[in-house]
């Protein structure tokens, strides 16, 4: 969608995805903000232990227990005042089930809510699960229906997972290729080759994608070496 000034405002997106044990799996939907954050913001914090000794005049000195992972805090607003037939309250129960056990990992004895890719443009994107979802309706049409609404969701980020190997060399192999199934996007397909989904552009450069929201089903991608992917991305 053209700016003013006649530029592309890129939207924000939050791929909503199936939950394995190496991070987020195919793509099983996704909400498209109608309108970006005005901010969000990032927290990272340490673990510091500090043992008091008895008698000592000084506190001795700290031993680092380990990281914290990355939290994002993303505003949200969500506005159907421009038309007669848009429902926010769609999206809004997308984000709230992102805190709810999906149907399929309750049925597989191992219940857990899907994960997901926050994006907007070049400058994030992250792989997370959604740790709060909070909305405040603020306006309603006259039968009730809330058409605008206020809020925040906060974002936990999960490890990057490593990079897939060749057995026998230990390197990633010089050239591979990823079959698209139903769910796909270009955004996991990176995370799950490259440990991060920060890569996806590179997979679409590749493979002379135009469009990263269309992969035909049955489309073999060519997937870069991490270095060639870290150039092209």
């Amino acid at each position: 969608m053209p700016s003013a000034s006649g530029t592309t405002v890129t939207k924000a997106s939050l791929s909503i995805m199936l939950p394995t044990p190496n991070g987020p799996g195919s793509q099983i939907d996704d909400v498209t903000f109608q309108f970006n954050p005005k901010e969000y913001s990032l927290q990272k914090s340490a673990n510091w232990k500090s043992k008091p000794a008895k008698g000592a005049k000084q506190a001795p000195m700290p031993e680092f227990q380990g990281a914290d992972p990355r939290s994002i805090t993303i505003e949200i607003f969500l506005d159907a005042t421009d038309s007669d037939s848009r429902d926010i309250t769609r999206d809004v129960e997308k984000l709230l089930g992102c805190c709810t056990p999906l149907d399929q990992t309750v049925g597989q004895n191992k219940p857990s809510p899907p994960f997901v890719i926050f994006s907007w443009g070049t400058q994030s994107s992250v792989a997370a699960y959604v740790k709060q979802v909070q909305i405040k309706y603020t306006l309603f049409r006259p039968d009730g229906t809330p058409i605008r609404a206020t809020g925040s969701m906060q974002l936990q980020e999960i490890p990057a997972t490593p990079p897939r190997q060749n057995p026998t060399s230990g390197g990633l192999t010089a050239r591979r290729s990823h079959k698209v199934i139903a769910g796909d996007s270009l955004a996991a397909i990176a995370h799950a080759e490259y440990g991060t989904p920060t890569l996806w552009r590179a997979v679409a450069v590749a493979n002379g994608i135009d469009d990263p929201f269309r992969l035909p089903l049955g489309m073999d991608l060519l997937v870069p070496p991490e270095s060639e992917a870290a150039e092209l991305g």
